[in-house]
């Protein structure tokens, strides 16, 4: 059986390598290869402004990551920029928005992974909080801190224990998007991951950085509903197999 094929956002800045420096579509390796470790594959997807990108995008995959990054720009919701919030990168925001919402819109099973997280909430209508102490280990080094799961959710299903994470970021969740649910918590409260229950496939956020870390779960869970689709749709196309049984006798030819 094929693997399922999972999207991950990526994003454009410049970057140097041996004599080049241009403008690179960026991603680091840990997202890959956690695709790839949780039995997917794993298929790269640049910002592309053209009208019906998103739609089709999606049309091609099994699966959808958003990928971490820059902060979200507070006008996404209603918000004015805080002083310690970063520079918008409205390119990112337009794809990765539509990319959720064409996800949600075909039901391909969904993870935002922290500012992808932070994305689909607002996706939804929520909003964020634009600062935080204490989420990094410092500028450039990812922290590290325990996340509880909230019983009878997706998550919980996934990690049904409080489990050590590495994270790396300065926003979070603050008002829950229409429909979404607070599916883990950090000790001080910050929303850690949600999801939308009753929905046709798996959509959930995580707020930490699982491709920093050994943990395959979280990922697995996203491959496993990819994977289901897909066998969902192969099924559905699959010519059926004519019942010999019900039919006629053939009358001789004289």
């Amino acid at each position: 059986m094929s693997r399922p094929v999972i999207g991950i956002s990526t994003y454009q800045d410049p970057a140097r390598w041996g004599v080049w420096e241009m403008p690179a579509v960026l991603l680091p390796a840990g997202y890959p290869r956690l695709v790839r470790a949780a039995g997917g594959l794993a298929v790269l997807l640049p910002p592309d402004d053209a009208r019906d990108a998103a739609r089709d995008t999606v049309a091609a995959l099994d699966g959808l990551v958003i990928a971490g990054g820059a902060d979200v720009e507070p006008a996404r919701y209603g918000a004015v920029a805080d002083p310690r919030t970063g520079p918008p990168a409205r390119e990112r925001d337009a794809w990765e928005l539509a990319l959720i919402r064409a996800a949600i819109e075909r039901e391909v099973p969904l993870l935002g992974i922290c500012r992808g997280m932070q994305l689909l909430n607002v996706a939804l209508g929520g909003t964020l909080h634009q600062h935080l102490d204490d989420h990094t280990g410092g500028p450039g080094v990812f922290g590290s801190h325990p996340v509880t799961p909230v019983p009878g959710t997706a998550y919980a299903d996934a990690v049904p224990e409080t489990a050590v994470v590495p994270a790396y970021h300065h926003q979070a969740v603050d008002r829950l998007g229409g429909g979404l649910v607070a599916s883990a918590h950090a000790p001080d409260g910050t929303v850690e991951a949600l999801e939308l229950p009753g929905h046709g496939s798996l959509v959930l956020g995580v707020q930490w950085h699982p491709e920093m870390g050994e943990d395959t779960r979280v990922m697995a869970a996203l491959v496993g509903a990819a994977g289901a689709r897909a066998a969902g749709a192969r099924a559905a196309l699959s010519p059926r197999t004519p019942d010999r049984r019900s039919r006629a006798p053939r009358t001789p030819v004289s």
